[in-house]
């Protein structure tokens, strides 16, 4: 309730941008907290639960989840997708709100790994759905433990509770103005393609096992069993300008299946997404309040970005690619009015991690990072460039050489992984390589193994070993031309389906020869320009690099407020307190080092302007100057007298209160500031009281003369003669 409070009172008081930022491993809560953070925005500024905006943000969150969210080994919720949700506010009051969606766990969609769970609705699916609608879906006698896609992990599934939610989001469906059945359809066929399996033959073609399933997904499609088997299991490629078409072996059609399964549910969620998000909201563009203070939140910004330059300097020429926003964020600033909920992945250590898993950890790196650099390292360096000496030394852990490790723009994990793909290499010698570049660097080690392609990072918040052998298939992807161009409207009499894939059939369309041997991106991209050989114009993991980058743009010119998240047990149960789980947390999190900053150090500083503009109401007012050349002298009156009204109420402690004067900027405790904040919110108060009282007395006051010279004298009155006036000039 505070936090949402505190960002709104500074959105509504600067006009800045205000991000909520919740951090903590996989499992800690982060999503609830999302959820309970928004609804209590929406209660302090939006107009309550009430309303038909928040009712619609509601639903699409209810429809997300179960896309989204899926068991894992540590948390039977676990969110899969990032979320930052912008909402825009103006004059105090929220009048757009905005989901961006970071989608990274597309693999799950065709292998869970072991012991864990595909996404939830199709397990609330296989429970839900009534009779004739099964048979309309051609599930009819399915259940998890016969649908590949799903019996990989676990089939357990509690029923009754997979029906209940199945009904509540088909309900959200509704409310958000998308067809049911148009995402059934879709989802059913994902599974029914799963059961398909194609296997080398005697002669050219494959053998299909599975050809009911095939016809059955096909005809939910929109399109005949042929067009799909045939753009499942041929390939035109573009060699020196002459078409050439190809019969893919079994490997190559089960892999080409498995990337039409994952685009096909990837992209009905961004749909649903894009949906959720169009709903017509009044307002147009945000501008800004203006405030003395937004100078000193503007100039905090810069501090942070410049403090956040020297990322990527420490091991590498490069530098990190997640890090390139932070050093030129300040030329991209803007000013639009917004509070943002961030919600990302936290930290995970499945068995085995994969390429998902790596980007993952690399987006918790560096939301860790970017809490270091503005709780730890901007405080620091700026005492230190303006001769403050801080009593507290704070010794934190800098996780850059982390970032570095899998993200700088020539000998990072991951761009030796694009050059890798681009060369068609392997697991093997991609491993071999990153041991190399990388053999002295602490932070990789090898894992003593059998497997060749297993290697082991040492994140902030512990080991992880990842297996490479997916690597690079994961990496590419990419959908080939011949079966996008299946969907198209020609061919393809659904819809929704050929919706999926406009943008790429707009594409592909534009030229007379289809297919052409060009490739796809498998999730949506507003990219379209196309490279002419066979591989697509950004990689996964390029792709989420730029969608990483923005975000830090995004956040980097807003005022943060940080919420960590701590998991108290690893059975998911309430009330219980493990001293070892939650202990790690904290560690690694650097919980105490920020107590300690908070309690004795300065985590805070503001320009001298704007710290007279916003408390000089404290003291007197003939004991200020009022001038620019003594505006130091009067930001020293102001505290002088701020912390001589708190030891006569007796609120004020020397350790927790402490302040400085620096060149720029005046540097103050997290005492002090609550203090500070609590005597100016006092100070207004009476002001308004005393403000209103007067206004409202004067007005009685001259009604009550209205009055009297509109009615007759009482009896016992002389006529002519009014009660003496008691009014006078207002003050």
């Amino acid at each position: 309730n505070k936090v949402v409070q505190e960002a709104v009172r500074q959105q509504s008081e600067t006009g800045y941008p205000q991000a909520i930022i919740l951090s903590g491993t996989s499992g800690s809560g982060k999503s609830h907290a999302s959820m309970l953070l928004l609804r209590q925005l929406f209660a302090v500024a939006g107009g309550g639960p009430d309303t038909d905006a928040f009712k619609h943000l509601a639903a699409a969150f209810t429809v997300l989840r179960s896309l989204g969210s899926a068991k894992t080994l540590t948390n039977s919720e676990s969110s899969r997708i990032g979320q930052f949700i912008e909402v825009q506010v103006t004059d105090g009051a929220l009048y757009r709100t905005k989901i961006h969606c970071y989608f990274l766990d597309q693999t799950r969609v065709i292998r869970p790994l072991p012991g864990e769970k595909n996404y939830h609705i199709f397990y609330q699916m296989l429970a839900g759905l009534a009779a004739e609608e099964r048979t309309k879906l051609n599930l009819d006698g399915h259940k998890p433990s016969t649908l590949k896609y799903l019996q990989q992990g676990d089939v357990r599934q509690d029923v009754a509770e997979d029906a209940t939610r199945f009904q509540a989001w088909k309900t959200c469906l509704g409310v958000l103005g998308i067809p049911f059945l148009d995402v059934v359809r879709v989802l059913a066929a994902v599974l029914l393609l799963g059961n398909v399996q194609f296997s080398d033959g005697k002669g050219i073609e494959v053998d299909v096992r599975g050809e009911t399933e095939l016809n059955a997904g096909a005809a939910l499609l929109g399109v005949s069993g042929a067009a799909l088997f045939r753009g499942l299991t041929s390939r035109t490629h573009n060699s020196r300008g002459q078409l050439i078409e190809s019969v893919c072996d079994a490997n190559m059609s089960n892999m080409t299946r498995d990337c039409l399964a994952k685009a096909l549910y990837c992209r009905t969620v961004a749909t649903i997404v894009r949906r959720a998000n169009s709903l017509k909201r009044l307002g147009s563009t945000l501008g800004t309040l203006s405030s003395d203070s937004n100078e000193s939140v503007h100039n905090q910004a810069d501090v942070t970005s410049q403090q956040a330059s020297t990322v990527g300097n420490s091991s590498s020429s490069g530098g990190s690619k997640s890090m390139v926003a932070l050093n030129n964020a300040v030329r991209h600033a803007t000013t639009d009015g917004f509070i943002g909920i961030l919600d990302m992945f936290g930290f995970e250590d499945p068995k085995p991690a994969q390429l998902e898993h790596l980007c993952i950890n690399l987006c918790a790196e560096t939301m860790q990072h970017f809490y270091n650099t503005h709780i730890f390292k901007s405080s620091i360096e700026s005492c230190r460039d303006e001769g403050v000496c801080c009593e507290v030394e704070v010794d934190y852990v800098d996780n850059v050489p982390c970032i570095d490790l899998i993200s700088s723009l020539r000998t990072g994990l991951l761009s030796m992984l694009d050059v890798e793909c681009s060369i068609r290499g392997t697991a093997e010698s991609y491993i071999t390589k990153i041991k190399v570049q990388h053999k002295n660097n602490k932070r990789l080690f090898e894992q003593k193994s059998i497997d060749p392609r297993l290697f082991g990072i040492q994140h902030f918040a512990g080991k992880v070993v990842y297996d490479a052998a997916d690597f690079l298939d994961t990496n590419k992807d990419v959908v080939p031309d011949d079966l996008v161009a299946v969907f198209y409207k020609q061919t393809c009499n659904f819809g929704f389906a050929t919706h999926l894939f406009g943008s790429e059939l707009k594409a592909l369309y534009s030229v007379e020869t289809v297919p052409r041997g060009v490739s796809f991106r498998i999730s949506p991209t507003s990219h379209t320009d196309l490279l002419n050989g066979d591989e697509p114009v950004s990689t996964l993991t390029q792709d989420f690099h730029t969608r990483l980058d923005n975000l830090l743009r995004t956040l980097v010119h807003a005022r943060p407020h940080f919420v960590r998240c701590i998991c108290s047990n690893s059975q998911e149960g309430a009330n219980r307190f493990d001293r070892g789980i939650v202990l790690r947390q904290i560690r690694s999190l650097q919980v105490l080092e920020t107590v300690n900053l908070m309690a004795g150090g300065f985590p805070h500083r503001m320009r001298y302007k704007a710290f007279n503009s916003r408390y000089r109401l404290l003291a007197p007012f003939a004991e200020l100057s009022r001038t620019e050349e003594k505006i130091t002298d009067d930001c020293k009156t102001i505290l002088q007298y701020a912390t001589d009204l708190l030891a006569k109420k007796e609120a004020i402690s020397a350790v927790s209160t402490s302040w400085a004067m620096g060149t720029r900027h005046i540097f103050l405790s997290e005492g002090i500031r609550q203090l500070l904040e609590k005597l100016r919110n006092e100070t207004r108060q009476r002001a308004a009281t005393l403000i209103q009282a007067t206004w409202k007395g004067w007005r009685c006051r001259y009604r009550w003369q209205a009055l009297r010279r509109d009615k007759p004298a009482p009896d016992g009155v002389a006529a002519g003669k009014a009660a003496p006036s008691r009014t006078g000039p207002v003050q």
